[in-house]
């Protein structure tokens, strides 16, 4: 991640066509955007494109309309509500190709912003398609890339575009690329990392990746049961992937290799179900009662979990340390986060967060603007978390 990539600083703009991938993937309900985080994000590059002149042409989709023209999944909807976040007006085109999307981009004037129509309307996007991709090429100058969230893909408008103009990161994938890279590319050390979720099987590879590169990894929600189960404590009617017993020790015997700490849960809240305001108690993790399931981690745990976030210089966080969703099961995540935000505002801590429940849980601590980065993508997120380059990243490398 260390080698540099082209940014707007480095783009001629004035009088160009710049075709921006932008992430308009916003939820709506009846029409309307309810959460519009993700507008808000690209909103710097598309005023800076405008105002030294370039000729707006933003590229999205929405939702997986599966290669259809599916009215419900139109990005029309988005108009207004961009528009109103721009206090600019924002055209529109009725399809991202053809003779349609080719008309209005030949009358653009320079300021001007225009949204083409939901790009995976056309299968040949998500194929990379290269007919398709020539055909968007047409449309402009220079490319610009600033959705992240999509750069794990390698589809005509995350990647196949880049092969044939000038490409740049937009100012959010720079911040972005930035943060990652104070995160887990060279980061000040010691680095922690939190990690929790459900389940141990989608984050194998995020396990086996940050063993090799954090000081400590913190295991926390569903998946750490697996790991308490691993090492034969028996976690009761918990959550849990038996399965992955021997998974859980080779990524314990790793990390005991790599001179990295495991920090896994030492006492429990549990219950008998999983609903608000249940009936809980607080255990020793080798005391959970067999009819009882593990809800969150208690407080012994959270001191040492806040214990590592002071020896930390850098922290890493993807997933909940307990089921937050639902009191007072949320104590554990909302603890731990508000102390990262204290060290973070102290300025003596780099946090790093990112996946969708980890940014809920965030928000209801009330902390997500305290923390140094918090990234809005999911997969993406993810993906390089893993170790894995992504290919909307890599084709913008100078």
């Amino acid at each position: 991640m260390a080698t540099k990539f082209k940014t707007l600083d480095d783009a001629e703009l004035a009088g160009k066509r710049v075709l921006v991938r932008v992430d308009l993937n916003v939820p709506m309900k009846d029409g309307k955007v309810t959460d519009a985080t993700r507008i808000e994000r690209v909103l710097p590059t598309i005023r800076e494109i405008a105002d030294k002149g370039g000729r707006v042409i933003l590229l999205a989709h929405f939702g997986r309309p599966k290669g259809q023209a599916v009215p419900e999944m139109s990005l029309k909807p988005i108009v207004p509500a961009l528009s109103e976040k721009l206090g600019r007006p924002v055209g529109f085109a009725e399809d991202c190709v053809g003779p349609v999307a080719d008309g209005i981009v030949a009358n653009m004037k320079d300021g001007d912003i225009l949204l083409l129509e939901n790009t995976r309307f056309h299968k040949e996007e998500e194929k990379n398609e290269t007919g398709f991709v020539s055909k968007l090429a047409a449309l402009g100058d220079v490319y610009v890339n600033d959705a992240f969230s999509a750069a794990h893909r390698a589809h005509a408008t995350t990647e196949g575009l880049a092969h044939h103009m000038p490409s740049y990161a937009g100012r959010t994938m720079q911040a972005e690329l930035e943060a990652l890279e104070k995160g887990l590319g060279s980061p000040e050390r010691p680095v922690v990392a939190v990690v929790g979720g459900a389940k141990v099987s989608t984050k194998i590879d995020l396990l086996s990746n940050l063993v090799k590169k954090v000081d400590a990894l913190v295991i926390g929600g569903g998946m750490a049961n697996t790991f308490l189960a691993a090492k034969g404590v028996n976690v009761g009617k918990s959550l849990c992937e038996h399965d992955l017993a021997d998974t859980a020790r080779q990524i314990m015997k790793n990390a005991e290799e790599a001179g990295c700490a495991i920090v896994l849960p030492l006492d429990a809240v549990v219950a008998a179900e999983f609903k608000a305001g249940a009936d809980s108690d607080i255990v020793a993790v080798d005391a959970v009662p067999s009819e009882k399931m593990i809800l969150d981690v208690g407080p012994k745990t959270v001191a040492a979990v806040n214990e590592w976030i002071d020896k930390a210089k850098t922290l890493v966080w993807n997933g909940p340390l307990g089921a937050f969703e639902i009191q007072p099961f949320d104590k554990a995540t909302m603890s731990a986060a508000r102390h990262a935000a204290e060290r973070t505002k102290e300025g003596a801590l780099v946090t790093v967060a990112g996946g969708g429940d980890t940014v809920s849980a965030l928000n209801q601590a009330g902390v997500a603007g305290d923390f140094t980065y918090v990234s809005t993508a999911g997969g993406a997120f993810l993906e390089w978390m893993e170790g894995k380059a992504l290919p909307g990243v890599e084709v913008l490398k100078a």
